[in-house]
């Protein structure tokens, strides 16, 4: 587990540890601020029903020094006796909101009240009530035992006989009516109320691991495809898990798709090299032979000279055309002017001066070059660059004319197909094979009948493809019925406007 794994397993538990914190916080702050609200509330249980009335009896016949030992023995239930002048009988301090509470509580019609005004045997007048508390609550079954205690130690006996006390001296623990209360542990612990946020944490903890875990690991394994790449290993690294579909899974797809384009990238430029180290190596071996006869047999010096000059044109022929390719290929050769130096260009006058040129050089082998071509064609254009859209067409006319046989016809066909323009060639050549169709427009391509002595390099199909794509248009081969071949180019015509 690396380091961008712990850095979002820390973030995401802080996150759901301070979010845990911040609402257990505001939970226990509510509570809290409940239970000091009911602290002041004034008690109307019965258990302090009967400890009012106990008080008032005590006060009615003691006076307020009866009274006074009446609510020192009492140790869970705290009765507050307040004067005129707000002064408590035990000196307890007494909160303003309760005694307000308690007055409040005095203008009501009630059947049992809890809040009494009673005047005691010495004349005094005090206010008797008693507040709600959260030690009453966790031992209100104590607090009805204290009362019937009180009540049996004090003078009148109006509230019944004290319980019979048990073996150890003490009165058996009696529920709120009397029932008897089962031993039990208590259930008001301090620590129970970090159970809830122990849990939270601890949940909080194993989501941070899950989700944590979720995005390191293909992190993980994409480092490890870029440090594979990094050593000259393109082959896919990444592969996904499962069912898994997220941004990071397409991440890991699109470094696959870029590594196996470079793959092919580089393994078409290694045989792109090897192509041409061996197109050079025959060239360079006859000017080397052509020399050496030069300088063996001196009378032969003007033969050796023009074929010394023949192998230097056809060196530099090939050099020109894989210059040519390699800037289509980069995108050079119109991308980079294709908004520039771009014009309207005519393709029925551009294949009508391509078609002459052919015909005069054909014309020593009684080769004969048709051109057909429709009305609708006469007037549409294609935007781009001339001088590369020339070099296409004439590249596929060539090799159609270099193909065909002696005495025989090549014909070209321009016609207009909705929004396209076609350009078709077609020889009764050789051909290829069917399974060669695609392979004749990648470079150095050769059919298995061609002989190495045939002029050219098998560039000029390669470079019309490009320059055909580049003009968003597209290029295919076919074989013809009775033997030959059928080269289409398709040109989106230029709609003005």
């Amino acid at each position: 587990m690396g380091r961008l794994f712990w850095k979002f397993f820390l973030c995401i538990m802080l996150a759901q540890v301070t979010a845990t914190i911040g609402i257990g916080g505001t939970f226990w702050l509510k509570n809290r601020a409940a239970q000091q609200e009911r602290a002041l509330d004034i008690d109307t249980s019965p258990p302090a029903q009967m400890i009012i009335e106990a008080a008032s009896a005590t006060l009615e016949a003691g006076g307020s020094q009866a009274l006074q030992q009446f609510l020192g023995k009492l140790e869970r239930m705290r009765v507050f006796a307040v004067d005129a002048k707000g002064q408590e009988l035990m000196g307890r301090t007494v909160h303003p909101t309760m005694l307000a509470k308690a007055r409040a509580m005095l203008e009501q019609t009630q059947l049992h009240p809890v809040v009494r005004t009673v005047t005691g045997s010495d004349g005094k007048r005090y206010l008797l009530f008693l507040p709600s508390s959260e030690r009453f609550h966790n031992a209100e079954a104590g607090a009805a035992r204290d009362t019937l205690i009180a009540v049996a130690m004090s003078g009148p006996r109006t509230m019944g006989p004290a319980p019979r006390p048990n073996e150890a001296g003490a009165p058996p623990p009696r529920g709120e009516f009397g029932r008897s209360m089962p031993p039990g542990p208590r259930m008001d612990s301090p620590y129970r109320s970090f159970i809830p946020l122990a849990a939270a944490i601890a949940a909080s903890l194993l989501f941070a691991f899950l989700l944590a875990w979720y995005f390191a690991r293909p992190i993980r394994d994409l480092r490890q495809a870029f440090e594979a790449a990094s050593h000259g290993n393109l082959a896919p690294r990444f592969h996904a898990s499962g069912k898994r579909s997220d941004e990071l899974t397409d991440l890991g797809r699109d470094f696959d798709r870029m590594t196996s384009r470079l793959r092919s990238l580089m393994d078409s430029q290694t045989r792109l090299l090897h192509d041409v180290s061996h197109e050079l190596r025959s060239p360079l071996a006859r000017l080397q032979a052509a020399i050496g006869l030069a300088h063996q047999q001196p009378e032969k010096m003007a033969a050796s000279m023009q074929r010394i000059e023949r192998e230097s044109e056809r060196m530099d022929k090939l050099i020109g055309e894989l210059l040519t390719l390699s800037r289509l290929e980069a995108g050079a050769g119109l991308a980079g002017a294709a908004h520039t130096h771009s014009e309207d260009v005519s393709i029925a006058d551009l294949v009508h001066d391509i078609v002459d040129d052919a015909r005069y050089e054909a014309r020593g082998r009684l080769l004969a070059i048709d051109l057909a071509g429709d009305a609708a064609t006469a007037d549409a254009s294609v935007k781009g660059q001339p001088d590369l859209l020339a070099r296409a067409v004439e590249n596929v006319v060539r090799n159609a004319v270099k193909h065909s046989p002696d005495g025989g016809t090549v014909d070209v066909e321009l016609s207009r197909e909705h929004d396209w323009l076609r350009i078709a060639v077609l020889d009764r050549g050789p051909g290829v094979a069917s399974a060669d169709l695609a392979s004749i427009f990648q470079p150095f391509f050769r059919a298995s009948h061609t002989q190495h002595s045939t002029d050219g390099h098998g560039l000029g199909l390669a470079i019309a493809q490009h320059v055909i794509n580049a003009h968003g248009g597209r290029i295919g081969a076919s074989l013809r019925s009775g033997g030959g071949l059928c080269v289409e180019m398709l040109l989106p015509v230029n709609t003005p406007g």
